[in-house]
């Protein structure tokens, strides 16, 4: 199966930048997307069917999670019954790292939900064991997995894009070099925006509530059909089987994705979470990453044209949509502080100040920033 982002689109780019309607100055979405308007156009006409009561009207919100999975899988470009919808991507991300057994190969610097789930996995079970590396300038490439895994290394885990640098991973040069053994991916800060190699990891956990911008909730995970062979389900509920309700006694856990879930997915997440995805492979994967890539260029550009350093890579192969200023220590603060004046909002954390336009930040949004870096830059003059 082709991923969609090799379909023909039907929409414009145009058309999905148009659906941008907040008010500028938001360059955040790596922390949180506002919603769509078919988001929220979905969300409200499925709260109003499941107030009728009408099993019609329920089964019809209730197919959503069946459609949010399949265009799950149309993206990734693997079946559908290997796509599981989870509260988030943590929830995803720890169903795969409780079931590795043996080492985990993943940096230190990755968001906290790959580390802290790696690390209650060695303690719980005493069955998993991270391997922590430092990679230079905290990108993992497929030279620092190469140098870094042992003969103990049974799976690597990964993000597609780092939520501190904005540098996206090379999933198929990982691949090459950690041979058959499982790649975990969180792939939240890029799915749906930059087209990826999915194929070559084994399990891809994201959530719609950020670039997608279909609210929380709207997490899901996919296995490959190694993964399910090799990972352990240990958080596996009543729907982790293949016995349809009501049970009698408990039956064995089942060989399939649904092994990785607890209980039924929220229905209207799953409708929030179809109708954001709709958008994309409508408009194209392909379209959203060229347009998302003129963007970062354009933040990219005003930072240096303030001499403001960065994290974010250069070689437009190597990020998306995250570009992280990094000024010195002493100029966070009042980095910050010029940046809120006039409007703009973005994320400081850990010494950096984190911009993420996306396709419909609008030129008025790029002005607020980049009078907010020139006022920044004539004040540092001084």
């Amino acid at each position: 199966m082709l991923p969609a982002w090799q379909n023909e689109p039907v929409g414009s780019i145009e058309e999905y930048a148009g659906t941008f309607d907040l008010e500028p100055g938001y360059l955040d979405w790596a922390a949180f997307g506002p919603l769509s308007p078919t988001v929220r156009q979905e969300n409200i006409a499925d709260l109003e069917l499941l107030a009728t009561g009408r099993r019609s009207s329920i089964d019809n919100v209730v197919s959503h999670a069946d459609a949010a999975r399949s265009l799950v899988a149309e993206l990734i470009g693997g079946a559908q019954e290997n796509v599981v919808l989870q509260p988030s991507t943590t929830h995803g991300l720890m169903q795969a790292i409780f079931g590795v057994t043996g080492g985990l190969l993943l940096s230190r610097a990755e968001f906290p939900s790959l580390t802290v789930s790696a690390t209650r996995a060695a303690e719980a079970l005493h069955v998993v064991e991270p391997q922590w590396i430092d990679p230079p300038a905290g990108y993992v490439t497929p030279e620092v997995v190469r140098d870094s895994i042992t003969a103990s290394t049974q799976a690597v885990a990964v993000s597609l894009v780092d939520f501190r640098t904005g540098y996206r991973a090379d999933l198929a040069g990982i691949r090459d070099v950690i041979g058959d053994r499982l790649l975990i991916v969180d792939a939240i800060q890029g799915f749906g925006m930059v087209r990826a190699d999915y194929q070559a990891a084994d399990v891809v956990c994201g959530n719609g509530y950020k670039w997608l911008r279909a609210g929380r909730g709207t997490g899901f995970a996919w296995f490959s059909d190694r993964a399910l062979d090799e990972l352990t389900p240990v958080f596996s509920g009543l729907t982790g089987t293949d016995v349809v309700l009501p049970l009698d006694g408990v039956p064995p856990v089942s060989a399939g994705a649904n092994a990785f879930t607890v209980s039924v997915p929220d229905h209207i997440a799953a409708a929030r979470l179809s109708a954001a995805l709709r958008d994309v492979i409508d408009t194209g994967v392909d379209h959203i990453e060229e347009a998302l890539a003129t963007r970062t260029r354009e933040v990219l550009f005003l930072a240096e044209r303030y001499d403001i350093p960065s994290l974010t890579p250069r070689e437009a192969v190597h990020r998306a949509g995250i570009v992280a200023l990094a000024p010195p220590a002493q100029d966070v603060a009042a980095l910050a502080a010029s940046l809120i004046n006039h409007g703009v909002i973005c994320t400081t954390r850990s010494g950096t100040v984190r911009i993420a336009p996306h396709v419909g930040t609008a030129a008025d949004s790029l002005v607020m920033l980049g009078d907010a870096l020139a006022e920044f830059a004539h004040a540092r003059s001084w």
